[in-house]
């Protein structure tokens, strides 16, 4: 069996990519250009690939390709209606990252939470030195304890979140993107009752046609005004111009992202122009990136190629 990484540098430059020698020839690529695809599969049984775009234009050219391994959730780069058409196998990675991004999205919330840019500011630069007071009240932040925190997307990741949020004392309520989740745990509510009455909300959801642009002007105004809001789906679920006039007027407190409309960002993206760290907290697309979870989606998609040589495909995406 021929194996082809094309794009291994999205997974880090840490991990053990021998593993999959056991399954077969492999060639790895840290990056593989749009010209470069047709040429690098064109021969092999086997595509392991992240953001690496795989359609009908280079997929013709891989005759003997079987199975695609995707290491990411995320579908979206790949043709299924092609891939269905000419049964091959598209499978992805689940659950590798629930706890990473779960714990991301309370490190995003506590950096703004509690203004922490600004108290490290304030002690390093030596303005905590001689001061009246041993402590320092300048940025007021509040607990936790009885705020009412809003998920946009209760899926597993969500779920995970909800679970650490009701440790914290908060009362958690839910927006379901596609209608149909039904959770006997957590309150459902439409999407205008989250945002009017949540101090906290954060965004788990696919990107779709019912999360596009999800979130812009009209709903920042329906925001409280002290409400923070994290985004860990995907980029586009937020409108990132709506986002900064919001912030620059003060209709909620602060916004922490990991995820934006174009990775890595555009040195025109509006949301640049805002430099204060209180207000706005944005990381590189990290959330899922722990060492450990890292290393399960090595793990997965070994276990992956593995069942699909027994014949039992695992972790299958039709649409």
């Amino acid at each position: 069996m021929k194996i082809v990484i094309l794009d291994a540098n999205t997974l880090g430059d840490d991990l053990d990519l021998t593993v999959f020698n056991d399954l077969g020839e492999v060639d790895i690529y840290g990056f593989t250009s749009k010209e470069q695809v047709i040429d690098r599969i064109k021969d092999v049984n086997v595509i392991i690939a992240n953001k690496v775009v795989l359609n009908e234009s280079n997929l013709q050219y891989a005759n003997n390709l079987q199975l695609i391994c995707l290491t990411a959730t995320g579908t979206n780069n790949v043709d299924k209606t092609y891939t269905n058409a000419h049964n091959i196998v598209v499978s992805n990675v689940v659950g590798y990252s629930t706890d990473s991004v779960a714990q991301h999205t309370f490190a995003l919330l506590f950096y703004l939470y509690e203004k922490l840019s600004y108290y490290d500011k304030y002690v390093k630069s030596g303005a905590y030195v001689g001061d009246k007071i041993f402590t320092h009240f300048d940025k007021k932040y509040n607990e936790l304890v009885s705020k009412t925190w809003g998920i946009i997307g209760l899926g597993t990741i969500g779920k995970k979140v909800a679970t650490i949020a009701k440790c914290f004392g908060c009362k958690v309520i839910y927006y379901s993107t596609s209608g149909k989740n039904d959770n006997g745990e957590y309150e459902r509510v439409k999407l205008d009752d989250l945002l009017s009455s949540s101090d906290i909300i954060s965004i788990h959801a696919p990107l779709n046609e019912n999360t596009d642009n999800l979130i812009g002007y009209d709903e920042f105004v329906k925001m409280k005004d002290s409400a923070v809001i994290l985004n860990l789906g995907r980029g586009r679920i937020i409108n990132e111009a709506d986002l900064t006039r919001a912030l620059n007027e003060d209709l909620i407190a602060g916004a922490g992202l990991d995820v934006l409309e174009h990775e890595p960002i555009n040195k025109d993206n509006p949301l640049l122009s805002i430099q204060d760290s209180i207000k706005l907290l944005i990381t590189p697309h990290i959330a899922w990136a722990s060492v450990e979870a890292r290393k399960r989606v090595v793990v997965e998609v070994k276990e992956n190629i593995e069942s699909f040589q027994k014949g039992i495909p695992r972790n299958v995406v039709t649409e």
